[in-house]
């Protein structure tokens, strides 16, 4: 029987809300072309590639952007962080009570302008108590990989010396979660109708997982 140890979760929906709706729905406002394909939860324009994996700025974000759509700085981060909802208090309480008896990390893929959006959600004191809880974070936009790149797992396992038989990956988009069986990894879907909480209260399919 395998124990798990370590939990990674992603950050986007399983544990920060976040809407790709709102931002496809913001896009669209900016006559940006079949907006839904631009950027879901399944697919995206590879400008958010890049972004996302740190090889390019902001700066040249926007300026992309506006090659396509005309409009100003400040409507497309504006568009860009919509999406972005808040943090439920639960769900801070529930990691504290994980921290006791796993370790646990952060993986995300995510960029710049959406850190600094969320530090601004946030606030300082409760970002940095927020990163406080996890043993380390790995934001795609620093290591320069994203899943469902296996590399970005085994950079995780590697780093903090994980045995991945031991290690449980939570995430709310399904072709992430593929990579990480394929490469040994206990992994648990999390469906948008599903809640983190409930997850790992009861006799959930999650707890049956932590108990392999």
């Amino acid at each position: 029987m395998n124990t798990i140890k370590s939990i990674i979760f992603d950050l986007g929906n399983v544990i920060f809300n976040i809407s790709y709706e709102k931002a496809i729905e913001n896009f669209r406002k900016l006559e940006i072309k079949d907006a839904h394909n631009f950027y879901s939860q399944k697919q995206q324009h590879p400008i958010f590639d890049k972004l996302e994996t740190g090889k390019i700025d902001t700066k040249q974000f926007v300026t992309e952007i506006q090659a396509m759509s005309h409009c100003s700085k400040e409507e497309i981060l504006t568009a860009w962080n919509s999406m972005l909802l808040d943090l439920p208090e639960e769900r801070i309480v529930l990691i504290k009570q994980l921290q006791k008896k796993y370790n646990l990390f952060l993986l995300s893929n995510t960029n710049e302008i959406h850190i600094k959006k969320i530090k601004d959600i946030l606030g300082k004191e409760k970002y940095l108590n927020f990163i406080k809880l996890f043993n380390k974070i790995y934001y795609s936009h620093e290591v320069g990989l994203r899943k469902p790149d296996p590399e970005i797992f085994k950079l995780v396992l590697n780093e903090n010396k994980l045995e991945k038989n031991e290690v449980l990956f939570i995430d709310d988009s399904i072709q992430h979660i593929n990579s990480a069986l394929n490469i040994g990894i206990h992994a648990f879907h999390l469906k948008k109708e599903n809640n983190i909480i409930e997850e790992f209260s009861g006799t959930s399919q999650l707890k049956h997982h932590l108990y392999l």
